[in-house]
């Protein structure tokens, strides 16, 4: 890869986590989620692998699914009741759907099954980015708006990604 195409990758990756750390309105923090995920397709795909080239679109198509519903939870969250703060989600169908998609963006149990593949369509290097600074945001918005979200659903999602990821763990034979 081109050294300035790397240099730009790696700074979006960068500015994009620090714009959603940082924000306080939820089209900021979409838009950092969504400069995530375009600065790292281009170091997933960086091989010119057909497997690399498989990661890259299942990350894309998860990650833009996730995202489309972290818009759409701040959009119902804003019409029912006219607050765009991170911090004021009261709407119980939109901290549902937030958790849904914050649980598909971090790869929790019930959506997980697109990140074992993409570590494996993956460089080393990247998969270390994927498996650390990309989960900085969406860890992040949930610990922003964890006050209206359902505990019991998120120490479910909890249990169940620590209990299937260390038993499964045990059947991985590619580390």
């Amino acid at each position: 890869m081109n050294p300035h195409a790397k240099l730009i990758s790696i700074t979006s990756l960068l500015l994009g986590t620090t714009i959603t750390i940082s924000s306080n309105h939820w089209m900021m923090a979409w838009t950092g989620l969504e400069i995530n995920t375009l600065a790292i397709l281009p170091l997933i795909s960086k091989p010119h692998h057909p497997r690399a080239i498989e990661a890259a679109v299942k990350y894309f198509l998860v990650q833009a699914a996730a995202s489309a519903l972290v818009l759409f939870s701040s959009m119902s969250n804003a019409w029912a009741t006219g607050q765009w703060d991170i911090t004021q989600l009261s709407h119980p169908m939109s901290c549902l759907l937030l958790t849904v998609a914050i649980a598909m963006k971090l790869g929790l149990v019930p959506f997980h099954f697109w990140y074992p593949e993409v570590l494996q369509g993956s460089s080393l290097t990247t998969a270390l980015l994927l498996s650390t600074v990309m989960k900085f945001p969406p860890i992040t918005i949930l610990f922003l708006t964890s006050h209206s979200l359902n505990p019991t659903l998120l120490t479910s999602l909890a249990i169940a990604s620590t209990a299937l990821g260390g038993w499964m763990g045990l059947n991985q034979t590619q580390t």
